[in-house]
């Protein structure tokens, strides 16, 4: 990362740290997130040895955090994402303690690997954007949404560029047949409806996410809330209607009241790991079927008594619904058990490098 920018990045959030604190009786660390569960994990004496400091922006080279008084760049860490709290060691920072996170969202890697991915961490929010044209699809706001809920963050739909759309009302009902538990918002993600029609989620020392694919509105959405346009943004392509990344890192940015923005590259892959918990919370509806099947290890696929496929017959359930629960769930579970075998064997591996290494230093 060039200096001039992380400068410019700096004076920037740090101000509009200050000056929704001053508004808001918040302090620095206030206005930068932070809350009573992260300050509950620390003593006094490390808070004056090591002071905390959030990462506000993570790149290919390190990661970039501030504090009260503390604006430093660091080594990157694997183990440490956008969002994170460190309680920084400034003359070790890659010994800095990573705070426990009150959320993480997290996704398999994209390509052939079997490493998980960290998205960011500390989340209240998850702003899952999606577009009123030919790329809204009900199965991927599904995946955000499971990915919400796995992470223990409150998912909150929000429809865009219905300022271009012929019939924005069945983009919208289609949304709202994601789950129950969901709140939908639809917008013009320009003027000044993304700040009255989001105000509910974007509150003074509050962090929110937007996610969703290129070309849905998280720039616009996200300059609207800053009142700026210092976030670039790009049209669509008009014969797919799918968009470019525009946004190419992932960074917090502050809202003039105090709210802190992440605004997240598209995800052109979204492979869920270890999220049965999260899926079965989008599903409530199925779930909820199943406890009257006949077997409790029913299937829901040709067993007799089976709760789930009566109310497939009766039309309470929606048959492409249930095939994509399904499909969730065989994802999952196939990522989950081979990022576990992955695990076990470089357990197996550094033990056995361990191995060698205390044969070799009791032969001296």
């Amino acid at each position: 990362m060039k200096r001039d920018r992380t400068t410019f990045l700096t004076t920037f959030l740090l101000q509009r740290a200050r000056d929704s604190g001053s508004r808001t009786n918040l302090n620095p660390l206030q206005a930068l997130g932070w809350q009573p569960f992260f300050a509950q994990q620390i003593s006094v004496d490390e808070l004056a040895a090591t002071p905390p400091a959030r990462v506000v922006e993570v790149h290919r080279n390190g990661l970039h955090v501030l504090g009260d008084s503390v604006d430093a760049l660091l080594p990157p860490r694997p183990d440490v994402t956008v969002g994170d709290w460190l309680m920084l060691y400034p003359s070790h920072p890659q010994s800095s303690r990573v705070l426990e996170r009150i959320s993480l969202i997290k996704r398999r890697a994209p390509g052939t690997g079997r490493q998980e991915q960290l998205i960011a961490a500390n989340i209240d929010t998850a702003l899952i954007v999606t577009s009123c044209n030919q790329d809204f699809n009900v199965a991927r706001l599904e995946r955000y949404a499971a990915l919400a809920f796995e992470a223990g963050i409150t998912p909150v739909i929000v429809v865009t560029k219905t300022e271009l759309a012929t019939d924005p009302q069945s983009y919208t009902d289609a949304a709202r047949g994601v789950s129950e538990m969901i709140e939908v918002v639809a917008l013009d993600a320009r003027g000044s409806a993304p700040r009255t029609q989001l105000s509910s989620w974007c509150r003074p020392g509050k962090t929110v996410a937007f996610l969703g694919s290129s070309g849905v509105g998280k720039s616009t959405l996200t300059n609207a809330l800053l009142e700026s346009h210092s976030i670039e943004t790009q049209a669509i392509r008009e014969d797919d209607a799918k968009g470019r990344h525009t946004t190419t890192r992932r960074e917090l940015h502050a809202m003039p009241n105090g709210c802190l923005i992440l605004d997240t590259p598209g995800m052109r892959e979204l492979k869920l790991t270890d999220a049965v918990d999260g899926i079965n919370d989008l599903f409530a509806d199925i779930q909820e079927l199943a406890a009257g099947c006949r077997f409790n290890d029913c299937q829901h696929e040709t067993e007799p008594g089976c709760a789930v496929l009566k109310a497939v017959e009766q039309g309470a359930l929606d048959a492409v619904r249930l095939g994509r629960w399904r499909k969730l769930l065989a994802e999952d579970a196939f990522n989950s058990a081979s990022l576990a075998e992955r695990r076990s064997r470089d357990k197996a591996f550094g033990k056995m490098v361990r191995g060698v290494k205390k044969l070799k230093d009791s032969g001296r």
